[in-house]
């Protein structure tokens, strides 16, 4: 699938490193693709607060149902 700014995601797997979580939501911010496709995600607390900011491959994170 191909995704779009600001699209809303859902984190597959954990991140322990960033304090991640797999299933917290997060938009895409931008759209990499040279060396490789990426994609990168912020995640914010209930409050609008960045949590964390990071590229991710697709294989990571999924659309919002």
């Amino acid at each position: 699938m191909v995704y779009s700014l600001f699209d809303v995601v859902v984190l597959t797997e954990d991140i322990p490193s960033e304090g991640l979580r797999a299933g917290m939501q997060g938009a895409i911010v931008e759209v990499y693709s040279l060396p490789i496709e990426g994609y990168e995600v912020e995640f914010c607390d209930a409050e609008g607060h960045t949590i964390a900011q990071l590229a991710l491959s697709s294989d990571q994170f999924q659309a919002k149902r």
